[in-house]
């Protein structure tokens, strides 16, 4: 298989100045195994309200709502990652979403859940063409 060409900078420049609707998508995480096998998608972009599960670093292992999606520094805060401040005030950790497992999706938008549902249904016609199934056409 040839690898791409493009260099790691201009990955890069292209991840910092790529748009906000963008950004939004690379904000994504992997699925929970029930929730894989549910909807049938692998990674999903994350949202306030979601729960999630970190996976690595010092707080692997700790659950909690999403707080707050940075969209600038590609981070989100999550309910009970805290750390003390030498002052003794306490600020959130930003774990980056590659850390993270949605556990539970926050489904309060329409647009969301029907786009879940409409990657499920690729994602089944998908399989049964790769089994040489075809789906029986609607015609008269």
């Amino acid at each position: 298989m040839k690898r791409s060409s493009v260099k790691p900078s201009s990955q890069r420049k292209s991840m910092y100045q790529a748009s906000q609707h963008v950004r939004h998508k690379m904000l994504s995480a992997r699925l929970a195994s029930d929730l894989k096998i549910k909807y049938g998608v692998k990674s999903f972009p994350v949202r306030k309200g979601d729960t999630v599960r970190i996976l690595r670093g010092a707080y692997a292992g700790v659950e909690g709502k999403i707080r707050k999606v940075d969209l600038k520094n590609f981070r989100v805060t999550i309910d009970g990652v805290t750390r003390e401040k030498a002052d003794g005030t306490t600020v959130y950790v930003p774990v980056h979403p590659s850390n993270l497992m949605l556990v539970k999706l926050d489904l309060g938008d329409k647009w969301r859940s029907s786009r879940l549902e409409a990657l499920s249904k690729i994602k089944e016609a998908e399989l049964l063409e790769e089994e040489g199934v075809e789906e029986p056409e609607g015609g008269g």
